[in-house]
């Protein structure tokens, strides 16, 4: 492959420790390790849906980000209203200014690097917000700035064709030759196969493939270290 191209988020980090972190400081209780995560994975879910929501217009932002820790806790008879929500959110915002990568990224991203591979970035959010992240992780020490894509810039967002079609514009890249990598199968693998790009499956939360997926990742991992296997 000569273009590598990755997701961020619970993609280069586990996205799932500041909502955790997050969850202890704004909810009373004896809540296990287990049962936060089962709430975290249920909050992303509802978070793909309300997403795709607020890029279509029909909620707001703030709906959205709200949205997802409040139906997540419906789900498991937890009490929030909207203020406690856009609490949560801040706090879920101002958690992940302590997130760090994966080690095992960290020395793949040294590995491409140092081969000359063209490295990129594509992340779906709101531009000021990816780039805090962004910035926390230290991608521009592989990663040149004009090769960061983030949805709320580019006015299309992950798995829409347009999105990928303006990086290969922006590249000049062979999509042959070019394979993407990220945690969401509807987002990043289904938006990659659909372009013809090659597509990697960070699977660390071990998610089960749709029976009647159009497409299939060209490989499968369930954690950075088996990620950084298929590169050496």
């Amino acid at each position: 492959m000569d273009t590598i191209i990755f997701d961020v988020d619970d993609t280069l980090y586990d996205q799932a420790l500041s909502f955790h972190h997050t969850f202890r400081k704004m909810f009373e209780g004896s809540f296990t390790y287990e049962e936060i995560d089962q709430i975290y994975k249920v909050s992303r879910k509802y978070s793909e849906i309300l997403f795709d929501q607020s890029e279509a217009g029909e909620i707001s932002e703030f709906d959205w980000q709200t949205g997802r820790i409040i139906a997540a806790c419906k789900d498991f008879d937890i009490p929030i209203d909207t203020k406690k929500a856009a609490a949560f959110h801040e706090a879920y915002v101002d958690e992940q200014q302590n997130i760090a990568m994966f080690e095992e990224i960290e020395e793949l991203l040294d590995l491409l690097y140092k081969q000359g591979k063209q490295l990129a970035i594509l992340t779906n959010g709101e531009e000021q917000h990816q780039k805090r992240k962004i910035e926390q992780l230290k991608l521009n020490k592989w990663i040149p700035v004009e090769n960061i894509f983030i949805s709320g810039t580019l006015g299309h967002a992950k798995p829409k064709k347009e999105v990928f079609q303006i990086i290969e514009e922006k590249l000049q890249l062979d999509r042959t030759k070019t394979v993407y990598i990220g945690d969401s199968f509807k987002k990043d693998v289904l938006g990659a196969k659909q372009v013809g790009w090659h597509a990697i499956w960070m699977n660390h939360r071990k998610r089960e493939l749709p029976v009647d997926a159009p497409f299939k990742p060209d490989q499968e991992v369930f954690s950075a270290k088996e990620l950084l296997g298929l590169f050496v």
